[in-house]
């Protein structure tokens, strides 16, 4: 068992995030990693548990990934968004306020917005897929 205090983990800011070969801006968020386990070969957990805060007017722009993510949001407002997979245009948007949980599969393109006046966290626990097929 492993016991932590989530305001000990070290913060890091992230600033860009890759989406189909290209590197797209990130604003006023960050992360802290509270857990980690596994490694899939590129560097990255098989699975693990994120602390994020966003800014006022901070975004996650559009991205997608192997692994499935279920975030929580804590605190704050946030604008989710879903794009389309081929042509990456926007085609749902919802607000999730404190309470919310959200659930993005495996390569579905996403994005976040934080609307509100204050700082927002959430957390997102993230689990890899191994299966090609999926993932296609």
């Amino acid at each position: 068992m492993e016991v932590v205090d989530s305001m000990r983990c070290e913060q890091k800011k992230i600033e860009k995030f890759p989406y189909k070969g290209k590197m797209y801006d990130v604003t006023g968020t960050s992360i802290r990693w509270l857990s980690k386990y596994g490694d899939d070969g590129h560097g990255f957990p098989d699975y693990g548990l994120r602390y994020f805060t966003i800014e006022p007017g901070g975004e996650i722009p559009i991205h997608s990934h192997f692994y499935h993510q279920t975030m929580y949001i804590l605190e704050g407002t946030f604008e989710c968004r879903a794009f389309d997979a081929t042509t990456d245009v926007l085609v749902d948007k919802k607000i999730c306020p404190a309470g919310t949980s959200v659930f993005i599969p495996s390569m579905e393109p996403h994005g976040m917005k934080n609307i509100g006046d204050k700082p927002a966290h959430f957390l997102c626990c993230i689990c890899n897929v191994y299966d090609q097929k999926e993932a296609l």
